[in-house]
């Protein structure tokens, strides 16, 4: 039997299958898929099997899983369509004969502040409804989200945004993904739901300070409102629609939405989760 990580083209599907091979895992054992597999070729001179797979059409899942694979349902991008290309997954998987579906959505998902996390919810219900056994697997807030940042602190040095004295417990990629390694690898996970979340809930002020060491200069936060925030950046020549999401966005995050801990990241770990600023570093 297999696992089957769709969206490797993306940057947490290519580093689970990375973690997987660092496991020990056969390549053969491990199906990659990409909407263009073409993109994933040294994935298939590694050995890995590369497929089409494209949740916009379900008999490209259908056809990547065999029965009693592992699959690991990767949300899609945050788009309106997400919702169904995912019931459409959970289903074209069932029809394969699917024996373990890992669902890797968002922190708290149905009780977040964030359109972000509860975007997940109704995936979450739709696995549950499918019968099939599950593991959820809800990420916490990327480090990496930040790296978009360094250029104009860099120029700068003000780090502006609409969270107020918030914190965010956030994790990298490379910790969320060993953690999705973890599951894949080990027993005892069907039925769980895992809240994935960084060891540190830091500031806004702690992001800046990481961002003065990382980048050699001062960096401040300044905290504005929402309303300042959307007019900042609808000057900066930030399109409406983005910026509107930018601020509900923030607007979460100040309310706690990515705050949340329980540990649950650094037990599947089996160490402490990558610092703030050691997850900043390579990013500028």
């Amino acid at each position: 039997m297999s696992i089957v990580v769709p969206a490797t083209s993306g940057h947490l599907g290519r580093l689970i299958v990375t973690d997987l091979l660092e496991r020990g895992v056969p390549a053969g054992d491990i199906v990659a898929g990409a909407r263009k597999p073409e993109v994933i070729t040294d994935l298939a001179d590694a050995g890995v099997r590369t497929v089409r797979i494209d949740y916009d059409d379900p008999a490209s899942v259908e056809s990547a899983i065999s029965p009693g694979d592992t699959f690991v349902l990767i949300s899609g991008a945050f788009t309106p369509d997400r919702t169904r290309q995912h019931a459409d997954a959970i289903t074209a998987a069932k029809r394969a004969g699917t024996g373990h579906l890992l669902y890797v959505g968002a922190l708290r998902a149905a009780e977040s502040a964030s359109p972000l996390a509860n975007s997940h919810a109704p995936t979450e219900v739709a696995v549950r409804d499918s019968g099939l056994p599950f593991t959820f697997l809800r990420n916490g807030w990327y480090t990496e989200n930040y790296a978009r940042e360094v250029p104009a602190l860099r120029e700068s040095g003000v780090l502006i945004a609409s969270v107020g004295d918030a914190r965010v417990a956030s994790a990298t990629r490379r910790d969320l993904a060993q953690a999705v390694g973890a599951v894949l690898t080990t027993d005892g996970h069907v039925g769980k739901t895992y809240e994935l979340s960084g060891d540190e809930a830091w500031t806004y002020a702690d992001l800046a300070a990481a961002f003065s060491e990382v980048l050699g200069r001062d960096v401040v936060y300044k905290p504005v409102s929402s309303e300042e925030h959307l007019e900042l950046l609808k000057d900066a020549g930030v399109p409406e629609q983005s910026a509107t999401m930018i601020v509900a966005v923030d607007a979460g995050i100040g309310e706690g939405a990515f705050a949340y801990q329980n540990g649950d990241l650094a037990r599947l770990l089996g160490r402490p989760t990558t610092p703030l600023v050691d997850g900043l570093r390579p990013h500028v």
